[in-house]
């Protein structure tokens, strides 16, 4: 694997840390990460929804290939990065922080950070039909907004990448 840059901290986005990472970088790539795909399998108790009404967002979930972010952050901000991150991220641990090997754009292959599903959790959703998941993000709404929006920015995103999503495009225009 192709060290770039070492010594600094990658970040592997393939949901809202696309469009709003929170955390200051040096570069941002389009990347691929092979052996995880992008899910709505997360139930959402604070971000998206409420325990009472939760919301659904976007898991990494095994299998598959995900087309996303990677971010580069400088050595000096890494420590920050990552404590903001964990709090962002962690708030109800239903993702396990991983280092996996991402490949960029222009095919260089660097190690990133990134937040996977776990399928042991109790808000982990599995596959859910297309009506549920409607039902979910259509009433979700949690700290971080409408679960609607969240599904929207992600699905424009992606597009705006060249990237495109079924079940993103087709939820997009249920919710609406």
């Amino acid at each position: 694997m192709e060290i770039r840059n070492a010594g600094d901290l990658w970040v592997f986005g393939y949901g809202s840390l696309m469009w709003r990472p929170g955390f200051p970088f040096v570069e941002r790539h389009h990347a691929q990460l092979f052996g995880y795909h992008r899910s709505l399998c997360v139930f959402s108790h604070v971000h998206r929804g409420t325990p009472e009404r939760p919301g659904l967002v976007l898991g990494l979930d095994r299998g598959g290939r995900c087309h996303g972010v990677a971010f580069r952050v400088a050595r000096e901000e890494a420590e920050a990065t990552i404590h903001y991150l964990r709090e962002r991220e962690q708030v109800t641990a239903v993702y396990l922080e991983r280092r996996l090997p991402v490949r960029l754009k222009d095919g260089a292959r660097i190690e990133a950070l990134a937040y996977v599903v776990d399928r042991r959790h109790p808000q982990y959703a599995g596959r859910l039909s297309f009506e549920e998941i409607v039902d979910l993000v259509r009433r979700g709404e949690g700290i971080s907004g409408r679960n609607p929006d969240y599904v929207r920015s992600t699905h424009e995103h992606l597009v705006g990448m060249g990237v495109i999503d079924p079940l993103l495009e087709r939820l997009t225009r249920a919710v609406e």
